[in-house]
């Protein structure tokens, strides 16, 4: 081999190394974020500061997350040219809140309901360009969401057998054969450990051989489906975010390397994984576009027809509508005036009766950005409801202000402590 020759060799693989490490990132974000779309593992519970030397390593600083918006992205699934798979992924890393949205790929979106085609279909949108995906998609949701991230079932396959399968518990019995599509699914229901080959089979499942589907409380045929993704994908990323995992990192980024396609940029990407690392799976929203499968005339075009009040209401809950949101802040932060009361001499304790670290940190932060001072944090032991224990002789407007601040209206007197204030984080408390 001449030195020319190898020179243009190795220049080459440098140039590969370096996309391939672009790739790596995204795949990570994909892991971290679809459920899907959206998990993390609490690499913090187990010897804490994680994010803060991630975010110093990205060049954060206090103001950074104050600033950091929410992150969208759609959700590709691809085999053989088509996608079986249409999700919205939101990550929102200053509420730690996360959410997946299910699209049926035969959801209409043309223009007259008089007269279907296939070609109405978002699924057939898809052979004209994942831009064009994104642009149907924004105008049924009224979001604007810039990322893709489309993934072969290859990948899927592949990620699956590379943590060593998944346990699952497959809803019903499936048995189905399509020779074109070369794919042949047959199942029995209930927990078992699944491999690549097997996990494709039951995700791809929408009905058997004769006919039968998931039944109707399930959600038929594509709703069914989709269900059926969304808590598969959740057992996924459980299992891949484990410790043992990380010494597979070669493995996930040749897979990443061949299968997965992105718009992200890793720019984009690297503000927001020193959050995603502490997210709470208790803080994932999930659901689908309702609607109901009509046939369209005049051809009979079996199509999905979304309801565009319900879809509203689902974006809003789902994504979490900022103005919303601030309506609603006004409302609680106007009905208590406190500003004759000196807060900062008020002593406050925290304890956290769930799971999630997430709570914990959420009402104190409420409550310093209210005024008050928290003087110790802890945790008990697991309790149901959020509760409020006055130790001391507490202003009334005080006790009135901090149930508004939890949204809780259960307050008890309790003996006395070297804190004036003790409060009791429930299951119940929603943040």
């Amino acid at each position: 081999m001449s030195k020319a020759r190898r020179a243009i060799d190795k220049k080459e693989k440098r140039r590969k190394k370096k996309g391939t490490g672009k790739k790596v990132f995204l795949f990570i974000l994909l892991v971290l974020l679809v459920v899907g779309g959206i998990v993390g593992y609490r690499i913090h519970e187990n010897g804490g500061g994680l994010k803060g030397f991630l975010a110093t390593a990205v060049g954060h600083d206090a103001n950074t997350l104050k600033n950091l918006p929410k992150i969208y992205s759609v959700l590709l699934g691809q085999s053989e040219n088509l996608t079986d798979t249409i999700m919205i992924a939101e990550y929102d890393p200053q509420e730690q809140q996360a959410s997946i949205l299910s699209i049926p790929r035969d959801t209409y979106i043309g223009n007259n309901r008089m007269n279907v085609t296939a070609w109405d279909k978002i699924n057939a949108v898809y052979q004209t360009g994942t831009e064009n995906v994104l642009k149907e998609i924004n105008e049924l949701t009224g979001l604007d969401i810039k990322y893709y991230l489309k993934v072969d079932t290859q990948a899927f396959k592949k990620l699956v057998d590379a943590i060593g399968g998944v346990e699952f518990d497959v809803p019903i019995d499936m048995k189905y054969d399509d020779k074109r599509q070369n794919l042949h699914i047959n199942l029995k229901a209930g927990k078992q450990k699944l491999d690549g080959d097997k996990a494709e089979q039951v995700v791809r499942f929408r009905h058997n051989n004769d006919g039968t589907t998931y039944p109707y409380e399930y959600g038929m045929e594509d709703l069914g489906r989709m269900k059926t993704q969304r808590n598969f994908l959740t057992a996924l990323a459980k299992q891949t975010l484990k410790v043992e995992n990380i010494f597979k990192i070669n493995e996930f980024i040749d897979i990443a390397n061949e299968y997965v396609e992105t718009n992200l940029d890793f720019n984009i990407i690297k503000d927001y994984v020193p959050y995603i690392v502490e997210f709470d799976i208790a803080n994932l929203k999930t659901g689908q576009v309702p609607g109901e499968s009509k046939q369209g005339p005049p051809n009979g075009v079996c199509v999905y027809f979304a309801d565009d009040a319900k879809l509203k209401e689902m974006i809003d809950d789902l994504f979490i509508n900022p103005n919303k949101l601030e309506e609603e802040d006004k409302k609680n932060n106007s009905t208590v005036d406190t500003s004759n009361i000196d807060k900062t001499k008020l002593k406050i304790e925290v304890l956290n009766g769930t799971s999630s670290n997430t709570k914990l940190e959420k009402v104190v932060a409420k409550l310093e950005n209210a005024g008050y001072t928290v003087e110790k944090t802890g945790n008990t032991t697991d309790t149901s409801a959020t509760t409020v224990i006055i130790r001391e002789d507490v202003p009334e407007l005080v006790q009135e202000d901090i149930k508004q601040i939890l949204g809780t209206q259960t307050v008890t007197t309790g003996g006395s402590a070297a804190v004036n204030i003790t409060i009791i984080i429930g299951r119940d408390y929603e943040g």
